[in-house]
């Protein structure tokens, strides 16, 4: 049974420093990780090789930990550094053909607009569809779409508002068009459930350091078996083969897995740390830890409501995510420093502030932003 889970706010130091409602940024770490990380590294300070064997048995439990994240088969995880490098071997790696365009989302985070721009040099066409206050759905991919488009790149949450696509409408749309579906994860990742079968996406990427709880410089890609034939890795190296572990046989016949897209030696570190983390929220429930944000979420727009502020974020179910956005009263920037002085972390979007808050949060940090708030608010 899981114990309550409230008790797990004492794994985050952070807690006792800070009001931290900014995990949509980049969250700070739990006790957990720290302990995982500092394992690790007291190994490889004591046993230098000889504990190879077992870092290599805890890399493919935390591709396991990943997969079941994502419902999907452990062969299919491939271990990147971030959302961005995810996105750049899918961009990369498609064997484009002359003619072809990929859709991409305008005023969208740059991790999922700058890989696809980078194709214009190999002749492929960017097309870009709108997006209203972070909002789109297929009447938009509609509008966008010609002939030759052969990818849609989305991201499951829009940065800025914190709007949720309907990633299963956009899935069987591109299925009955016959068009790839890659996903930028990194906002939905350890803060709502996930299904990537469910979805129809062909390929998702992510990165660590925001609601999965780990460090910056890891992230995971998600290759469906499904399109093994049609993705080749732009970079390759002594991993990328079947038989890695034979130096003296050099034959590139690659790995038919996702795991063909790891070069050479993995960031142990960020795996140890990703999967301290997988296991806090696996252990969890990702039901339980988006049941959790939401009831956050709620008094963070109550509040914000009585006070008059307008919400950017929608409050709908399907749409919702672990973000809420507002238009902060007066200068932003100058809020915004105010908060950092009071030891709050939000984030700044543009003229708009975002908060973002995870399960370890509770009710009394929100009652604090607010105070905080209104001392400003007082001022003025």
């Amino acid at each position: 049974m899981l114990k309550n889970i409230e008790s797990y706010r004492k794994l985050f130091p952070v807690t006792e420093e800070s009001i931290f409602l900014n995990n949509a940024a980049a969250s700070p770490v739990s006790l957990r990780v720290r302990d995982a990380v500092e394992c690790l590294i007291k190994e490889q300070s004591e046993c230098g090789l000889r504990c190879y064997g077992r870092w290599m048995n805890r890399t493919a439990e935390v591709r396991t930990l990943f997969a079941r994240l994502l419902n999907v088969d452990p062969s299919e995880i491939a271990f990147t550094g971030n959302t961005s490098d995810g996105l750049g071997m899918v961009a990369n790696g498609i064997d484009w053909k002359s003619g072809e365009a990929v859709l991409v989302p305008r005023n969208d985070f740059p991790s999922n607009v700058y890989p696809w721009m980078n194709l214009e040099r190999k002749g492929i066409s960017v097309l870009f569809y709108e997006k209203e206050n972070g909002r789109f759905g297929v009447p938009e991919i509609k509008k966008a779409l010609r002939p030759g488009v052969r990818l849609l790149a989305v991201s499951s949450v829009d940065y800025i508002t914190g709007f949720r696509c309907d990633l299963e409408a956009l899935g069987e749309f591109c299925n009955r068009s016959g068009i790839l579906l890659c996903v930028d994860a990194v906002q939905s990742l350890g803060a709502r459930p996930f299904d990537a079968r469910e979805c129809g996406a062909h390929f998702v990427a992510t990165g660590g350091h925001k609601w999965l709880l780990s460090l910056m410089g890891i992230g995971a890609l998600y290759v469906s078996s499904s399109v093994n034939g049609i993705i080749h890795p732009e970079r390759v190296g002594w991993r990328s083969v079947a038989n890695e572990e034979d130096f003296s046989v050099l034959k590139l016949d690659l790995k038919r897995s996702a795991l063909r897209f790891e070069t050479g030696t993995l960031n142990l570190v960020g795996i140890y740390a990703l999967g301290a983390a997988l296991d806090l929220i696996l252990e969890i429930g990702v039901e339980n830890i988006w049941r959790r944000i939401r009831g956050l979420t709620d008094l963070c727009v109550e509040g914000l409501r009585e006070r008059k502020l307008p919400v950017l974020s929608s409050m709908t179910e399907n749409e919702r995510s672990g973000i809420v956005s507002f238009m902060p009263p007066g200068n932003p920037q100058e809020l915004f420093e105010y908060f950092l002085a009071k030891h709050v972390s939000v984030s700044l979007r543009g003229e708009s502030m975002r908060l973002s808050p995870h399960f370890y949060n509770n009710e009394g940090d929100v009652e604090a932003f607010f105070r905080a708030l209104d001392k400003y608010l007082e001022r003025k």
